[in-house]
């Protein structure tokens, strides 16, 4: 990401037109950024920090091409996370490798608007031009509320849109802006001046007033949302539903995308068997068909379950319930140290734990923040999948309990992401009771009434993540596979690739062989672990490498075959438990590394994890046996 940023940045100083795009959370900000960008986007870093955040170019009226930034959403200037920081730096020009923003769009929800407007203050002080957009402006009217726009742009000196991102109304005023900042210099903006800026009881006074004299009607609080809380929220439903909640993900994520799996192992298969008709037998045949082209096919056959993974807590954050998790969450966080802030990271962990640990940054208490980067590894990113799948469907039945809706397979799954969710609480609660002790801080959290999730935006959210997801397999795997290839096709003995037990792969294999015997593992699954510590899921193409099966995938009929003459039900157990909580992935070591400042907290979250998981791994091997 580092690369990406820079060139953006290198490109905003050589003389590119750019706009931040700010806001408090919850306003809709990112839906009009993706509303003005489209698929015209990119995820990337500032130099220097690892806030996500995304950039991308907005085509104004006149044709011209604009940079258009998605800044991390923000309550004030008056920076206390690092998110905030970053916000607070690039538009009062703090950052010299990226300049100061040529304009602002101040994005506010109007449904909430004397509170959001506390922000206005200090962004319109900046002496930007400034465009206030209003979103949620369908919402408002629906709910009977209403503003005089040309009234509150009186009262702020900047120009007013009322909005709604998610339908696409009035996003054509954006644009207008968009191109007449490009002709309006800064320079040329009056600075507004706001005694209030320091003064928090005299900023709300002022926000008061400003609703009052734009004839602000805040609309009616909306029923069905108090009704949902009511049930969403109790101390008791509340658990109850979000477990049901989540057990609905994994059913679905093993049945809703078996069809969309089939048929890309077949377009993989039937490929792979064209391109080898095409090739004469040799070694750079097995090196494309069988190192490239069916290693990598077999990490992008679960791309299905991957995007419904996404989908889903999309459409939870969007919906306005992720939220309510987040405080359902805090009141069990809290026993073991944390808060309800670290939820959200923790959630995403399950996707992927680099972004999770990028986004911990939102945590303003460094403590919590180091506890919940230590610790977000544990939570079963979607990398784990592979791997579960294809032991689970080895080992266990396709078969139901007696409710007739839940299966033993999603009943597997759902336990290895409990474990791994017990073991990342039993580790910061070790962590708030030694090295990492403190007073629990306060936990403030907004939360928005309950909508609609928008097509278009979970969309462009699973397209970007589709592109990462293929990006990673096109490069780190890719890698991973072509070495393991050379590795089991030398040394060659008169010409021919050897035996795979006497390959290089093969003694490396045995040398390690001796450390994990006691867990029921073989140098076939040794060899696996290994390729998997650069990327988990590079163990299905390395152990169909490994056993010479062609298309190898977690439903491949021939490597579950092999997996269950090489490993007893308790040895595939003791490969379940030890993928839980095992470390094995190198980026998010990097990235660690990179928020912590150093070596040392990296290091001790691997040795530590990876010690967890062989003792965890020995003892459920042990327990079945």
């Amino acid at each position: 990401m580092g690369d990406s940023c820079h060139s953006v940045a290198t490109e905003a100083v050589a003389g590119q037109h750019y706009v931040a795009l700010v806001g408090p959370p919850n306003a809709g900000k990112t839906t009009l950024f993706n509303r003005l960008t489209g698929l015209r986007q990119k995820v990337a870093n500032f130099p220097g920090v690892t806030v996500e955040h995304h950039i991308g170019r907005a085509r104004a009226n006149g044709g011209r091409e604009i940079f258009v930034i998605d800044l991390p959403g923000v309550y004030s200037l008056d920076a206390q996370s690092e998110d905030e920081r970053v916000t607070a730096d690039v538009l009062t020009g703090a950052k010299p490798e990226v300049g100061r923003p040529d304009a602002v769009v101040l994005v506010l929800d109007a449904t909430n608007l004397q509170r959001h407007l506390l922000l206005a203050a200090p962004i319109l002080s900046l002496g930007l031009p400034a465009l206030v957009v209003l979103n949620m402006a369908d919402d408002l009217e629906a709910r009977g509320g209403s503003v005089d726009t040309t009234a509150l742009a009186a009262q702020l000196g900047a120009p007013v849109a009322l909005v709604s991102a998610s339908k696409g109304d009035g996003v054509e005023k954006v644009f207008q802006f968009l191109e007449g900042s490009v002709a309006r210099p800064a320079a040329s903006v009056k600075r507004v001046e706001l005694p209030v800026l320091n003064d928090l009881p005299g900023c709300r006074t002022w926000a008061g007033k400003v609703g009052n004299k734009a004839s602000y009607r805040p609309p009616a609080p909306p029923v069905w949302t108090r009704r949902l809380d009511d049930v969403f929220l109790h101390a008791l439903y509340g658990p109850i539903i979000f477990i049901i909640v989540v057990l609905a993900v994994f059913e679905l994520i093993f049945s809703g995308a078996k069809p969309a799996m089939d048929g890309i192992e077949a377009l993989i298969a039937s490929s792979g068997a064209f391109l080898g008709q095409l090739m004469p037998e040799g070694m750079l045949r097995s090196l494309i068909v069988d190192g490239v082209w069916s290693g990598v096919g077999s990490v992008i056959a679960f791309l299905p379950q991957i995007l419904l993974l996404f989908l889903f807590i999309g459409i939870l954050e969007d919906s306005g319930y992720l939220a309510r998790a987040a405080l359902i969450a805090d009141r069990t966080m809290s026993r073991v140290g944390l808060q309800g802030k670290s939820f959200i990271p923790l959630l995403s962990a399950y996707a992927c734990a680099v972004p999770a640990i990028m986004s911990t940054r939102t945590i303003e208490n460094p403590r919590d923040r180091l506890a919940t980067i230590l610790i977000a590894p544990f939570m079963t990113c979607s990398a784990r999948l592979p791997v579960y799948l294809l032991v689970i469907a080895a080992f266990i039945p396709d078969e139901r309990f007696v409710i007739p809706v839940l299966g033993q397979r999603t009943a597997a799954l759902a336990g290895l992401y409990l474990i791994g969710f017990l073991a990342a609480f039993l580790t910061a609660h070790l962590l708030g009771s030694t090295v990492l002790t403190h007073q629990r801080s306060t936990f403030v959290l907004e939360l928005p009434p309950y909508r609609m999730p928008s097509v278009q935006s979970l969309g462009l959210r699973l397209w970007d993540r589709a592109f990462i997801f293929l990006r990673r397999a096109g490069t780190v795997i890719l890698g991973v596979l072509l070495i393991l290839w050379a590795l089991a096709n030398f040394p060659l003995h008169n010409g021919q690739p050897p035996p795979v037990e006497q390959s290089y792969a093969g003694q490396i294999g045995h040398a390690v062989e001796p450390v994990i015997k006691p867990l029921g593992f073989n140098w076939r699954i040794g060899v696996g672990l290994i390729a998997s510590f650069a990327a988990r899921e590079a163990i299905i193409g390395s152990l169909g490498t490994i056993y010479g099966i062609e298309n190898a995938s977690e439903e491949s009929t021939g490597l579950q075959a092999a997996l269950r003459t090489d490993l007893t039900p308790p040895a595939a157990a003791a490969l379940l438990v030890f993928f839980a909580f095992a470390m094995q992935c190198f980026s998010t070591t990097a990235i660690v590394r990179r928020e912590t400042g150093g070596w040392t907290w990296p290091a001790i979250q691997f040795l530590y994890m990876t010690a967890f998981a062989y003792v965890s791994a020995w003892a459920a091997y042990t327990v079945f046996s």
